[in-house]
């Protein structure tokens, strides 16, 4: 059993439609037919809903968002329309809130990855390849690979996991070309927020996107490159053969897997609300990573 400590009632706006809840964003629809993303503060792990928010967690992924679809404006056209607040929407909705294109989704999470870790590293470990593809001997938890790969997943009913598919799986799902400009694109957007990372001073591991099409046009959805949907590794500590450091919720799971927490993670039991100081270690990982990334002040 897993999914929402405690499943939130939804917010009612006039002129607004709510279509659904997910793990951190609720999305709804305008009377033009346009998508409402609205980014919460609210925090998943091990495929829960946390039952504690993490304050400015949705604002810092909104604007990180929106600065990082300028830098890749030239690569890939996002669904973004406006950033304007809706009539009668909350004024906490506010610099979390995107007016979006309406698109048809591709059901594919476009996961790139230029080192190797996670669940990548367990498939290595086992078959020394990622998603059918083969990678070379030696490897360990934090090594770079010799070139980006595309390892795609399927997309999971909130908590569920998502499962890791070979790229010819995806070519039978979505079509070949469709596959193929998939792989083209993550490619391409991976690679160039790699490279702005590390002029940062921050290694980008691996990112998963979300891709849909406008008529035949091929658009960047969702989040993109946030340390939700990337593992960020600050580039001066990294090892490889351990665990990184990181810019994401690890020191959530961290904590809820430590004897501190009394969790059993294999119960069925949902996880404890986080304490105070776990919570401000945590914003402040989000925050430092919008800072560096962005090179401005959070306010």
């Amino acid at each position: 059993m897993s999914g929402f400590v405690e499943k939130p009632e939804p917010i009612q706006v006039p002129g607004l439609v709510h279509l659904h809840t997910g793990k951190v964003r609720d999305l709804y629809q305008n009377e033009a037919g346009d998508l409402v993303m609205v980014a919460s503060d609210r925090l998943s792990a091990f495929d829960w809903v946390l039952p504690t928010e993490i304050p400015d967690k949705g604002r810092v992924l909104t604007q990180l968002s929106l600065w990082w679809f300028d830098q890749l404006a030239d690569l890939a056209p996002n669904h973004v329309l406006s950033t304007d607040l809706p009539d009668g929407a909350p004024a906490d909705w506010a610099g979390r809130t995107l007016v979006c294109k309406s698109l048809r989704m591709v059901p594919v999470e476009c996961v790139a990855r230029g080192y190797l870790t996670g669940s990548g590293l367990v498939e290595y470990d086992e078959s020394r390849t990622v998603c059918g593809l083969a990678l070379p001997e030696g490897l360990v938890d934090g090594s770079e690979l010799p070139a980006p790969i595309f390892t795609p997943a399927t997309k999971a009913e909130v908590g569920e996991h998502d499962e890791n598919v070979s790229y010819e799986e995806v070519a039978r799902q979505v079509g070949a070309d469709t596959a193929a400009r998939l792989r083209q694109a993550t490619l391409a957007v991976y690679s160039r927020g790699r490279d702005i990372a590390r002029d940062r001073g921050i290694i980008l591991a691996d990112t998963k996107f979300e891709f849909g099409f406008d008529g035949e046009t091929l658009v960047l959805a969702d989040e993109v490159l946030t340390p939700d949907s990337s593992r960020f590794w600050p580039a001066d500590q990294w090892q490889p053969g351990r665990a990184q450091p990181s810019y994401d919720k690890q020191y959530v799971r961290d904590w809820l897997t430590s004897p501190e927490s009394g969790w059993d993670r294999k119960s069925e039991q949902p996880p404890p609300p986080l304490p105070e100081q776990v919570v401000a270690a945590t914003r402040a990982k989000y925050v430092e990573a919008y800072e560096r990334l962005t090179g401005t002040s959070w306010s």
